[in-house]
């Protein structure tokens, strides 16, 4: 049964993680618990570990994209088993980060207000 591997809250108040670093690669055996990649949190660098046993079939993100908690960063799977559904329903990292920016308003922010219209009682 193939294993999602998912970008994880790796901290309390973690929306998104940036991989740092891939550390197994496409065709690599795999075990539950094996360090699959580095994430920079908000706080840290933190271990992306494995949740299961397989070989690592699909990364899906590449190092240096930053992906919100919960996006499909890889699949881990038997050599012959078919992954296609799984691949084929997940939005690409890179793409569903950069809808949104880390303060949660849309890039350049809300249209043409002022910085003392955005703040009542400054001028």
């Amino acid at each position: 049964m193939a294993t999602k591997v998912v970008m994880e809250a790796l901290s309390p108040t973690m929306e998104e993680g940036r991989l740092v670093k891939w550390n197994k690669n496409e065709g690599d055996q795999i075990k539950t618990g094996d360090v699959l990649a580095e994430v920079e949190t908000d706080k840290a660098v933190m271990e992306l570990v494995a949740r299961g046993d397989g070989v690592l079939r699909k990364r899906l993100a590449n190092e240096g994209d930053a992906s919100p908690v919960g996006t499909l960063l890889a699949v881990i799977a038997n050599p012959d088993e078919n992954i296609d559904s799984i691949v084929g329903s997940a939005t690409p990292a890179a793409a569903s980060a950069s809808t949104s920016t880390k303060s949660g308003f849309p890039p350049g922010g809300f249209g043409n207000r002022s910085a003392s219209a955005a703040q009542p009682g400054r001028s």
